[in-house]
């Protein structure tokens, strides 16, 4: 599709015309150039294209995947919030950096991408839905839920973004991070609805453009619910009365969350859609990314039986291992067989969003605003069940009832054999539940963490608001006292090319942040840690 003057926006001053190629070895972008998953012209003459192929467009852009795209995924996604949340460690050196987002020295291509992915492959192909459709536009509540799902990820990135001007000048200005939480709340309800009183008469739309839920808009609706009540609760430190008012909503919406594992949303191969599951090809094909020291302490701490399904075990001396996050020029060598590869093969669907984290939230709100219908423990409890039931795993019951098992308290680095003291970086509780409510939000949030693999951005999210769980701290801390050691990174700078192209509004984005343009700088909802 040829780039006109309406999608010539404004987010960096560039001709948004295409996708940008990385190559792991390299770690170099290609210029902008044509996009290869973009409709063309001739083909938006055909069917439903006019909504159906951006939102084919769109589905592929919230965790990027295409040809020859692993590696875009790759930093947009594993060498960001993957690495925070230390669900993955690096165990190669890149050639063109030494210091990196995993020693906390933001590296600017690296910064850079998904700020200008979510620009190209959300934004610009939803801005075409919504000029061809209406209010009412089932295809256009559909794409706006998609556009949220990632939007939010991009603030939740950066703090403010570009936003509510998007589309409407050669140069966008920024909004503050409460101004763009309160503009996604305001679309998914609006999205909801519509998708809402289109189920009470049909069952499916847009399927063969759909390669998530296949059309199912009632499947629609539940995910939406529960993005709704994710957002809540992000807000819920800083806005409990918003908060309140939009988790009532999620529970007063007739067709409700996401509630089992036939709920969960994957982008799934199919005969229109084909592709190298990025996260195999990173830490299997590649050897760039294998388990962390954290994910490490976690499970073999609390004998979690999803270590088996989440990762392999080692080639050399068999059994589950881990990398330590941020160590200064890794050799590859030395690692690739004695750490744990992540468990996705070539063709693995791409996992969205789980049930699970549906019943973590209401654990959270229901001990905190005792809002729900279920006591906490049982939310709680179900989450857990719904979690080892999305990756087939047997034991919850055994798992939810164990009060023994703590994370480890010894990390032992499977090259050096060195030996690291952890038991005060990490949340040290049990899976059973008890009858202290500070340790019981440990739990949830620990849980939950668990239970969001892969998604680390996500995951590195929750640990923001929450301040938990704790992680083994990195071993290098090169931000040149950006980031306080000991702490956990709270965001990243706004692009360089933003300053380049889009200086002014860029210039005065920052005096919306609260602090300096830094990795240190928290977010607007980021109070509680």
């Amino acid at each position: 599709m040829k780039r006109n003057n309406i999608y010539t926006i404004a987010i960096s001053g560039l001709l948004l015309a295409g996708s940008m190629m990385f190559s792991s070895c390299t770690g170099e972008y290609e210029k902008w150039n044509h996009d290869p998953n973009a409709a063309t012209e001739e083909d938006m003459t055909h069917d439903d294209l006019l909504t159906g192929g951006p939102f084919s467009q769109m589905q592929r852009g919230v965790f990027i995947v295409g040809k020859d795209l692993s590696g875009e995924y790759q930093i947009s996604e594993m060498l960001q919030g993957d690495i925070f949340a230390s669900y993955v460690a690096p165990i190669t050196s890149w050639g063109y950096t030494s210091r990196h987002n995993d020693h906390y020295q933001l590296y600017p291509n690296w910064y850079n991408a998904a700020f200008t992915d979510a620009y190209t492959n959300i934004m610009l192909p939803w801005k075409q839905i919504y000029d061809n459709t209406d209010e009412v536009s089932p295809a256009r509540a559909m794409a706006t839920i998609v556009k949220v799902l990632a939007m939010q990820r991009i603030t939740d990135m950066y703090g403010p973004i570009p936003y509510s001007q998007f589309g409407n000048s050669a140069s966008a200005a920024y909004d503050k991070q409460e101004d763009v939480y309160n503009q996604l709340f305001t679309e998914i309800a609006d999205a909801i609805e519509v998708l809402t009183n289109y189920a009470q008469t049909q069952t499916t739309y847009m399927a063969d453009y759909d390669n998530v839920y296949q059309g199912n808009v009632v499947k629609w609706v539940k995910m939406a619910n529960t993005l709704r009540l994710r957002m809540a609760m992000r807000i819920s430190n800083v806005n409990e009365s918003k908060a309140r008012e939009q988790i009532q909503a999620v529970l007063s919406n007739s067709i409700g969350l996401m509630q089992d594992s036939g709920d969960d949303a994957y982008l799934r191969h199919s005969s229109t859609l084909s592709y190298n599951n990025p996260m195999w090809e990173v830490s299997e094909s590649w050897d760039d990314e294998h388990m962390s020291a954290t994910m490490d302490c976690y499970l073999n701490g609390l004998v979690d039986p999803r270590i088996s399904v989440y990762f392999q075990e080692c080639t050399d001396g068999g059994g589950y291992h881990g990398a330590r996050n941020g160590m200064p020029n890794p050799t590859k060598g030395n690692y690739q067989g004695k750490t744990s590869r992540m468990k996705f093969t070539q063709d693995s669907d791409m996992p969205w969003m789980k049930a699970a984290e549906a019943y973590f939230l209401m654990a959270e709100a229901k001990l905190r605003f005792d809002l729900g219908s279920e006591s906490a423990q049982s939310y709680y409890e179900n989450g857990i069940r719904t979690a080892f039931s999305s990756w087939n795993v047997n034991g919850a019951d055994n798992y939810i009832s164990n009060d023994t098992n703590l994370p480890l308290t010894q990390y032992t680095d499977p090259y050096t054999n060195r030996s690291t003291s952890v038991e005060n970086m990490l949340t040290n509780v049990t899976v059973k539940w008890g009858d202290n409510n500070d340790d019981n939000l440990k739990r949830i949030a620990l849980q939950k963490w668990i239970a969001l693999y892969p998604d680390g951005q996500e995951a590195w999210s929750e640990m923001r608001r929450t301040g938990y769980p704790g992680i083994v701290t990195i071993q290098s801390n090169d931000s040149q006292g950006e980031v306080p050691n000991g702490e956990l990174i709270s965001r990243l700078k706004f692009p360089t090319t933003e300053y380049s192209n889009n200086s002014a509004n860029t210039q005065a984005a920052v005096s919306l942040l609260g602090g300096q343009d830094i990795a240190g700088t928290r977010l607007w909802w980021d109070v509680k840690r």
